[in-house]
């Protein structure tokens, strides 16, 4: 397995955040070959694998892998001592709908599962604290990135020290969209000029959703400069990056995590 390590702008000793590359892919199987997301139809005896091939690579142990089970939401859940304590059902239930996660907690492995979504990993290396988010187009809309910040401000983070990188993610140039999409950004407020274009030869509206992200982190008081956006393209790269728009909503998802080693 390929964890590849994303660049966070700045110092960020004990904090690192990674990305599951997708290993060799056999193009009759949408979910070859590492797959840690176990709602879109993969062998679950196959996802189990995938995770603890992953985390024998972060050197934690499975229970301490939080993933949520994201839908589109905004919502952001955070994982404390209490959620460690509880039983699996709770922990479940606590991880339903939910597409943000943030932690203080060291040796917490917090990570989303993506297929062309922006996946966001934030820090905040003063604090201590750390977050992840799953931001689609819809999720973008609903500025899931500022509610992200917000839940680790409350957690004791300020925005000025967050630094935030993106992983694989769809470009703009892949991105075709509807007009209710670039409709759904305009009355959200965005700046279209900054992440929208037409194709000329088909009228198309194309969106870029990095830079959209880009404009929630800074409205949320994170410095341009502690802002990495994604430095490829799921589609473009579907051998390297699970893609749901070259293999299918059925196909498996490229998992995006952050930790914090020890106790900041």
């Amino acid at each position: 397995m390929t964890v590849e390590q994303l660049t966070i702008t700045g110092e960020m000793p004990g904090i690192k955040a990674v990305q599951v590359q997708r290993g060799t892919v056999d193009h009759r199987n949408a979910y070859s070959q590492w797959n840690l997301c176990d709602y879109t139809g993969d062998d679950a005896l196959r996802v189990l694998d995938a995770r603890l091939v992953f985390c024998q690579q972060m050197g934690i142990d499975l229970d301490r892998l939080v993933m949520p089970r994201q839908t589109h939401t905004t919502h952001v859940a955070v994982i404390d001592q209490a959620y460690l304590d509880a039983d699996i059902d709770q922990q479940e239930r606590r991880l339903n709908e939910v597409d943000a996660l943030v932690t203080a907690l060291p040796g917490i492995c917090i990570g989303v599962n993506t297929a062309d979504c922006v996946p966001i990993a934030l820090a905040d290396p003063v604090a201590g604290i750390i977050g992840i988010a799953h931001a689609g187009w819809r999720g973008t809309v609903g500025r899931i990135a500022e509610r992200t910040v917000e839940a680790m401000c409350r957690l004791g983070a300020k925005p000025e020290q967050i630094h935030a990188t993106m992983g694989a993610s769809i470009c703009a140039d892949c991105f075709e969209v509807g007009d209710e999409v670039p409709e759904a950004f305009t009355q959200a407020g965005f700046d279209m000029s900054d992440i929208m274009h037409r194709n000329a030869d088909t009228g198309k509206a194309h969106i870029d959703l990095g830079r959209a992200n880009r404009q929630v982190l800074m409205a949320a008081g994170v410095p341009a400069t502690h802002i990495t956006l994604p430095a490829a393209c799921s589609r473009c790269q579907s051998d390297r990056y699970f893609s749901a728009r070259r293999l299918g909503i059925n196909s498996g998802r490229t998992f995006t995590a952050i930790i914090k080693h020890q106790d900041l």
